[in-house]
Parts: structure tokens; C-alpha cells; sequence
């Protein structure tokens, strides 16, 4: 998949692959859980998590479920090292900067959420009266759900996906068919990219599901694949065909019905075997689509690195495109 949540989700991922079903630790939670007990647990040793402790003792074990477990029915916090792999301290008290602002009650749950905002570290509270498990990465806060319901959701979330990309591929074909013609404007530019930024965001959901999931969610991943597919690099070469609308296009005193006029990258993807640094080296040299679409084989050829061939391959599909989506059109 090729979403991009950026830094506060990667952290929350990381934190919820770490803990994942199929893993050890997640083992050791699931006993704590069935046990009816609670846990605080820190996914880090680092200098900055020991500047924080006060009390226990060190142990600098090899982790198992079991001894995470027995660990538990201590006080105190658990510091795990080496992501999850190794016991370090335990029954640790933990002092996180008071100041730091928190939404919880609970005495264990506003120490988790302080220390997982004062310091880059995963942390895991266990509620020992519901059983709960929260994990806190990256200034986000995340409630593991039941497995079942949690796969129940996400082929949910997966058919809206799929709803929702059929409409993105019918905005995109119209939008082709606008540029080719010459009359694109702002608005149709915009529409592409508010159902791309939708399609996104259901993706990043069910992505954040997959990696709770761990292990069950290997078919997930395969259908989640084939449907999300390269769009977001197709959404980059949208944004790349119109700059202007990547950078605010209402502050250069444009509105929606501007003529919006492609550079032609998005295009000259569909010509075979073309790389990425000749397609750009084309858009350089003919600026926009419409010139591109005028251009000649030998004027195509003069493109430094491009060949006959290629400039042939390249002057085909744009013809081809062009024929097709006029048929398109008016069948």
C-alpha cells in the first residue's frame, strides 16, 4: 500500500505492529487482561525514558509472555527494551512532567498519556477493571478494539473505499477527457483532488486497522492493495500537471471556472518504457499539454535523451488517448 500518514500515525503504527496479534507481547497482554489486571507499559529504555523513572529494579531479561505477566501483579511500571524483545526495569515509578496537559482520569491512563506526549516513547495501559488496552504514540491516543468487531469495521470501511475509488477513476477519466479538449478548468482540477483526499483518508483508516490487526489481516492487505492501487502517486502527477492549484490556487486570483491547463505528466505515463526523467524532461520542453498534444515526432525527438522510438511511442499514445476519449464521448 502506498498511503503516507505521516510522523504521528507512523509512531502509532509502529507501536500498534509492535503489540499486534500474533506477537509475543501481545501474548503477555492478553494474559494481563485475562488475569484482571492492570499494566502500564514503556516501549523505550532510552536515556529519556530513565530520566523519568524513580524506584524498581533492573532486570535486563529476555521477554516472554509469562514473565510479563507475573511482572504485572507488581506496582509500578514495566520499561521494555529493544521494541518489546527484552524485560528492563519493573515495579518503576514513573514522573512525567505534571504540566504536561492530559484528557484522562484515571491515575494510570493520565501517566501514560503524559509520558507518551513529554518523550518519543510507545506506551501501553492495561485498565484492570475493563480490561482495556490504550496505546499512546506520537501525541495520538488508540483504543484497541475486539478482533472480530475490528474486522467486521474494516471490510465495512473496505467497501466504502471501493465505492469511493470508482468514483475517483470516473473523475479522473472526465478530467482527461476536459484536458485533452482543452477545457479543463479549476474546478474540475479540485473535484479530482477532494475525492482523492477522501479516498485517502478512508485508506489511512483501514491502513491503521490492518496494523492492529497483525496476523488477520493478511487478506485485508491483499484487497486493500488491489484497490487502492498506485492512486496516490496518480493523485502526485494531478498536483504536478497543476502547480498552481498545489499552492492555493485562490491566492494568484484564480476561481473555479479558470481555465486550468496541464503540463501533460500525468499523460505521458501511459507511454511504455518511458522513465520518470524523460517524461519530465518532455514537460520542461513543451510546458503544457496542449503544446505537447501539437508537437510533431521529429519536434518530440529533440528532447534531449529521447529517440525516435521514443518520440513515436510518445506522439501514438497522445493520439491514441485523444481518439479514445472522444469515442468515449459521443458513443
Amino acid at each position: 500500500m502506498t498511503t503516507t500518514p505521516g510522523p504521528p500515525h507512523d509512531a502509532l503504527h509502529g507501536a500498534l505492529a509492535t503489540i499486534a496479534p500474533g506477537t509475543p507481547l501481545r501474548d503477555g497482554i492478553e494474559r494481563i487482561v485475562r488475569a484482571k489486571m492492570g499494566a502500564l507499559l514503556i516501549l523505550g529504555d532510552g536515556p529519556d525514558v530513565l530520566a523519568i523513572c524513580s524506584g524498581g529494579f533492573l532486570l535486563d531479561a529476555a521477554f516472554s509472555p509469562q514473565r510479563l505477566s507475573e511482572l504485572a501483579k507488581m506496582d509500578g511500571a514495566i520499561i521494555l527494551g529493544s521494541r518489546g524483545q527484552r524485560l528492563a526495569r519493573a515495579n518503576v515509578h514513573l514522573v512525567p512532567d505534571p504540566s504536561v496537559p492530559t484528557s484522562e482520569t484515571g491515575t494510570r491512563h493520565r501517566t501514560a498519556e503524559r509520558v507518551a506526549r513529554s518523550i518519543p516513547v510507545p506506551v501501553v495501559s492495561v485498565s484492570e477493571e475493563m480490561g482495556v488496552i490504550t496505546v499512546y504514540a506520537g501525541g495520538m491516543k488508540h483504543q484497541l478494539q475486539d478482533i472480530g468487531r475490528l474486522v467486521d469495521r474494516a471490510n465495512q470501511a473496505l467497501q466504502t473505499l471501493e465505492r469511493y475509488k470508482v468514483r475517483l477513476d470516473d473523475t479522473l477519466a472526465n478530467l482527461t477527457a476536459l484536458e485533452l479538449e482543452g477545457m479543463a478548468t479549476i474546478r474540475d482540477v479540485a473535484s479530482v483532488v477532494q475525492r482523492g483526499e477522501m479516498v485517502r483518508r478512508i485508506s489511512d483508516e483501514i491502513e491503521t486497522m490492518i496494523v492492529e490487526l497483525g496476523v488477520d489481516a493478511r487478506l485485508l492487505r491483499l484487497q486493500v492493495d488491489e484497490v487502492y492501487g498506485e492512486i496516490n502517486h496518480e493523485l502526485e502527477l494531478v498536483l504536478a500537471d497543476y502547480p498552481l492549484i498545489a499552492n492555493n490556487w485562490a491566492g494568484h486570483g484564480l476561481h473555479g471556472d479558470s481555465p486550468a491547463t496541464p503540463r501533460g505528466s500525468r499523460l505521458l505515463t501511459r507511454v511504455p518504457r518511458i522513465t520518470p526523467a524523460l517524461s519530465a524532461a518532455i514537460v520542461e520542453r513543451f510546458g503544457d499539454l496542449a503544446s505537447l498534444q501539437r508537437a510533431t515526432i521529429a519536434e518530440i525527438a529533440e528532447v534531449e535523451g529521447i529517440d525516435i522510438t521514443m518520440a513515436t511511442a510518445v506522439k501514438e499514445t497522445i493520439d491514441r488517448v485523444t481518439e479514445a476519449s472522444i469515442l468515449d464521448q459521443y458513443a
